[in-house]
């Protein structure tokens, strides 16, 4: 053959392109592992990169929910402070005044007797008697104006325990309100990473009924969920509301979406629903509201409201359901009540209210999705960078084992067998 070479020593015949392939094969061998070598380094750095970038952004969010709880505490500090000093500013005003008509009736009732008693000391001589009795007068006056008194200081101490009561039954609902608030943006947070790891649309709405029935549990304790079976035709939940008593009051339906667009037919079967078990109320949990709509409120006889909405929603109908049962419980005044209730819930402070709860939750979202918006754009940038380094590893892999053949060795995670390596 004219690539044979024979050894001059021992006459071994051997073929000349053979030994060049084996070392030109040896050679990219080298030169590819150490490759191979430093892209696996650079993907760990990355990857390590990753982990202390999302370490660092937990560490960022719990500074900030510890930043707002104190803000929470000093908040209930100075309401306690306001409050104590405008009650005492109350109390010592209505009683420097309730003590100068004190004063001023003691006044003139003394200048009375004084002129009674002149004219007894002119007329005593001639009307021992009439002197008697004017002494008998003026005895039973002094006793009538102390019983007077008494009654009017408990009247002005009644007054006063009937404001302090209502000044703290108003700062309970506020600090009661920023709880919520606070306990809202936590079981938000932990919904929305539930709803990140969940792979199909059942199981997330399964999660999301779930969830639905923990808040409602949570924030009535006194109230009986109970959850509508899985075939069985209605709404998710029921709520059952009772009040300080234990008593039924009423019952409230729930109904939740979690699509991307609207659909008016959701109204008409919630008020079959709603129909069908005999309910008070029917509320409709979306996150995707009517466009007519920018927060919740009340369309066709159906409550809409978003998840982050519910509890202050459910809080107020609750309240609006007890309140209507005293009233329909109550044989006295019943149409008086009724009255007051129906002014109450379509006048301005009741809907002052609700906007403004409606704003802090707007706040809170806006919050949260703008921090979402720049984490998911720092993550994408570096899966960006780690599929550039893995498409030019695979190639740089894939042309020298085009050249040197089964003699290189196989690498899983180049090859696409090695699935838990590449989705960790």
């Amino acid at each position: 053959m004219p690539n044979d070479i024979k050894c001059p020593k021992c006459g071994h015949h051997f073929d000349v392109e053979n030994v060049i392939a084996a070392e030109i094969e040896h050679k990219y061998q080298q030169q590819f592992q150490e490759k191979l070598q430093q892209s696996l380094h650079a993907i760990e750095q990355d990857k390590n990169k990753l982990l202390a970038e999302q370490q660092k952004f937990e560490e960022a969010k719990k500074n900030e929910n510890e930043l707002f709880a104190q803000r929470l505490q000093k908040e209930k500090l100075k309401l306690e402070t306001e409050l104590q000093e405008q009650l005492g500013k109350s109390i010592a005003a209505d009683f420097e005044n309730k003590v100068r008509m004190l004063e001023s009736n003691n006044k003139d009732n003394e200048e009375k007797l004084m002129e009674a008693r002149k004219k007894e000391l002119e007329f005593l001589q001639k009307e021992q008697a009439l002197n008697n009795k004017e002494a008998e007068l003026d005895i039973t006056l002094q006793r009538r104006l102390q019983e007077e008194r008494i009654v009017l200081s408990e009247q002005i101490h009644q007054q006063e325990t009937e404001k302090n009561q209502l000044k703290d039954t108003e700062f309970q609902l506020k600090l009661k309100e920023l709880q919520v608030q606070l306990e809202e943006q936590r079981k938000l947070a932990e919904e929305m990473k539930r709803r990140a790891e969940q792979s199909s649309m059942q199981r997330q709405g399964e999660v999301q009924e779930l969830l639905l029935e923990q808040i409602l549990k949570e924030n009535f304790p006194f109230d009986l969920i109970e959850e509508v079976g899985k075939g069985v035709e209605g709404a998710d939940c029921i709520q059952v509301v009772r009040n300080h008593a234990g008593k039924e009051c009423g019952k409230i339906i729930y109904e939740s979406k979690r699509t991307k667009t609207w659909n008016n037919a959701w109204i008409e079967k919630l008020k079959n629903d709603k129909r069908n078990q005999g309910v008070d109320v029917a509320i409709l949990v979306t996150h995707t509201l009517p466009k007519d709509m920018e927060r919740f409120g009340e369309k066709d006889g159906i409550w809409i409201c978003t998840f982050n909405e519910v509890s202050s929603v459910a809080y107020l109908l609750r309240k609006g359901i007890i309140q209507i049962h005293e009233v329909q419980k109550s044989q006295e005044n019943k149409g008086d009540k009724m009255q007051m209730l129906y002014d109450y819930l379509t006048g301005i402070e009741f809907r002052g209210q609700i906007e403004a709860i409606a704003e802090g939750f707007m706040t809170i979202k806006n919050g949260i999705s703008k921090e979402r918006m720049q984490m998911e754009k720092i993550w994408k940038e570096r899966e960006k960078q780690l599929e550039k380094v893995l498409l030019n590893t695979s190639a740089l892999y894939g042309s020298v084992k085009g050249i040197a053949g089964a003699s290189i060795g196989d690498v899983p995670l180049l090859d696409g067998t090695d699935t838990d390596l590449i989705e960790g």
